[in-house]
């Protein structure tokens, strides 16, 4: 069997010294159907490893469940590694950020208040052991010491930015060898002195995260990891975006040059991200440093292949770097073609107030319950109550999150957002029904807000009185699209509509491929192609184009489902030839 070991200076494998040239690929950001491709063209681009965070709350959406199927099977994606002839690296957290719905932690595992976040608490980590044992179940047969491809396991993630509790990454280490890992375990740290001191444990190969300086970050790395190989587990090479901002860029001729210099002083590098893909669904993480701020649907990234799968100039300036210090495979990837750009018209409109039961079932509640003490936990709930009183008042939450939508009388009277920390709103009157649809737009997944519930938190007043007695209806956004007209109440749509409003169309195509879905003159929502949920839109951008990945796409009719939540100005769907991701800052 091979062999793989950190040596004085340099990794070793099979007792030669061998530098990891890799690239970050989200098995979960990808259909399971196109991962062979991407693996491919990393090695096409001469990248030797392939590595990946496994996200907790994907592969456990509930207590006692742990889902592998579709494009959660772990062990798949890293058989096609080896098939491809690379290796791979496994970052399975438990806690993996990675502009993830929560950094991956689940949210059930924080209904009660008092388990701890990242941190040495019993509960916390009873719960981390048995998702572990989980993980490393499909990982252990595929180390590279069992003739797999699997050459390194991360322990934890970028832990110094968050804490210093030296039992917990102790007791993760434990975790992890008694499962059965025996190839070397590494850290990752920002490159900042008390934070690779902080995140990391003696006997744990640290590693850094950054994209420039390279170095004078590698300096700062050696001198925390005095002996070993020196490795930027996280080059930066591009960045996220969130609602309301522009799209991130960076420079190729700057990001080729910092690798340039990485690679120069003999170091090993993951690229963060090779290839980004989609949040598909409604697995966007946030970010709250004050102002919170969910992320958009495409996780692009500005990374050396586009979120479609095509490389970009980045790839090839990438390439030509790699083939100064590597022999690089003849062949490149061929570049994009244009999409198909069939259109539709939008039809039978479906209202959640004309009919609510049709989306849910009520549940009464004697208090206002957040999202977290409901099962399963909602992504978008309305919530209803009586009202009564004299004169006009003022409705008051303790606090949004993320979006709500208020409804007097089956009117709506405005929407309340956190980031503007929205949280009272004017009523005409003081008497009627009450009704409010309530948003997660995405967890948080850095910094101190990790694991806080969501919904309406610290319940409802009005006029200073508290409301009490409330039916709440959970809406399970993979049933929306079943949700269709009563027979004989189909109906064309021919101008602009006002949600919350299902409504469908067909479209076809000569043969499966790619699509970009325009999602310019829609408001805000969610949309599915043959079942399959794409994501979020929102017409504040920057992102305009859902990508709509080729194994989704029927020869022949597909069906389009779109779940409006704001204002939908053209009742039109749209296909664009290429991604439209939105302004950037030059």
């Amino acid at each position: 069997m091979p062999d793989f070991a950190i040596g004085e200076t340099d990794f070793l494998l099979d007792g030669r010294s061998f530098r990891i040239l890799s690239g970050a690929l989200h098995y979960f950001r990808v259909h399971p159907d196109l991962w062979a491709d991407r693996i491919e063209k990393a090695r096409l681009m001469g990248l030797n490893t392939i590595e990946t965070y496994v996200p907790w709350n994907a592969h456990a959406p509930r207590p006692g469940r742990f889902d592998l199927s579709g494009g959660l099977d772990l062990g798949r994606f890293l058989s096609l590694i080896a098939e491809a002839g690379m290796y791979a690296i496994v970052r399975p957290g438990p806690y993996i950020c990675a502009e993830w719905d929560n950094g991956g932690l689940p949210a059930w595992l924080f209904r009660d208040p008092s388990v701890g976040v990242r941190r040495y608490e019993p509960r916390y980590l009873a719960a981390v052991r048995e998702y572990l044992d989980q993980v490393y179940r499909v990982v252990v047969p595929h180390q590279i010491d069992r003739d797999g491809p699997v050459l390194l396991v991360q322990i934890e993630n970028e832990y110094g930015a968050f804490g210093d509790d030296k039992r917990y990454l102790a007791a993760l280490t434990q975790y992890t060898r008694e499962a059965g890992i025996t190839v070397p375990l590494t850290t990752v740290d920002q490159p900042v002195p008390h934070m690779l001191e902080a995140g990391s444990l003696d006997g744990l190969h640290r590693t850094a995260s950054f994209g420039s300086r390279s170095t004078e970050r590698l300096a700062t790395l050696r001198a925390h990891q005095p002996t070993g190989p020196l490795m930027c587990s996280e080059f930066w090479d591009g960045w996220f975006d969130h609602w309301g901002a522009h799209h991130h860029t960076t420079p190729v001729e700057e990001s080729a040059s910092d690798l340039d210099a990485l690679l120069a002083a003999g170091a090993s590098v993951n690229l963060y991200m090779f290839h980004g893909g989609t949040n598909f669904g409604l697995t966007n993480g946030a970010n709250d440093k004050g102002v919170y701020q969910p992320l958009v649907t495409s996780y692009d990234y500005d990374a050396p292949l586009d979120e479609a799968g095509n490389p970009t100039p980045k790839y090839h300036a990438f390439r030509e770097v790699i083939a100064r210090y590597h022999k690089v495979p003849d062949s490149v990837p061929p570049p994009p073609q244009p999409a198909p750009t069939p259109t539709a018209a939008l039809r039978d409109p479906v209202w959640l107030l004309d009919a609510p039961q049709r989306w849910g079932t009520w549940q009464t509640h004697e208090h206002l319950p957040v999202f977290d003490e409901l099962t399963p936990i909602p992504r978008l709930a309305l919530l209803r109550t009586a009202i009564s009183g004299d004169h006009p008042g003022v409705l008051t939450f303790g606090e949004v999150r993320d979006r709500a939508t208020v409804f007097f009388d089956g009117h709506q009277v405005g929407t309340l957002i956190r980031e503007h920390h929205d949280r009272a709103i004017a009523l005409p009157r003081a008497r009627g029904e009450l009704l409010v649809l309530v948003e997660d737009e995405g967890r948080v997944n850095y910094g101190e807000r990790i694991g806080e519930p969501k919904g309406i938190i610290g319940g409802a007043t009005l006029n200073g009185r508290e409301l009490s007695t409330w039916d709440i209806l959970p809406i399970d956004p993979a049933a929306v699209p079943d949700i269709r007209p009563g027979t004989g109440s189909e109906a064309a749509v021919s101008g602009p509509l006002a949600g919350p409003v299902v409504i469908r169309a067909e479209f076809d195509v000569p043969r499966p491929a790619d699509l970009f879905l325009d999602t310019a003159e829609w408001g805000k929502g969610i949309v599915w192609v043959n079942g399959f949920a794409l994501g979020r839109y929102w017409r504040r951008g920057p992102q305009r184009t859902l990508y709509v990945p080729g194994p989704v796409v029927r020869e022949g009719t597909n069906e389009i489902v779109v779940l409006e939540l704001g204002t939908l100005l053209d009742p039109q769907v749209r296909f664009v030839p290429h991604p439209l991701l939105g302004h950037t800052e030059s």
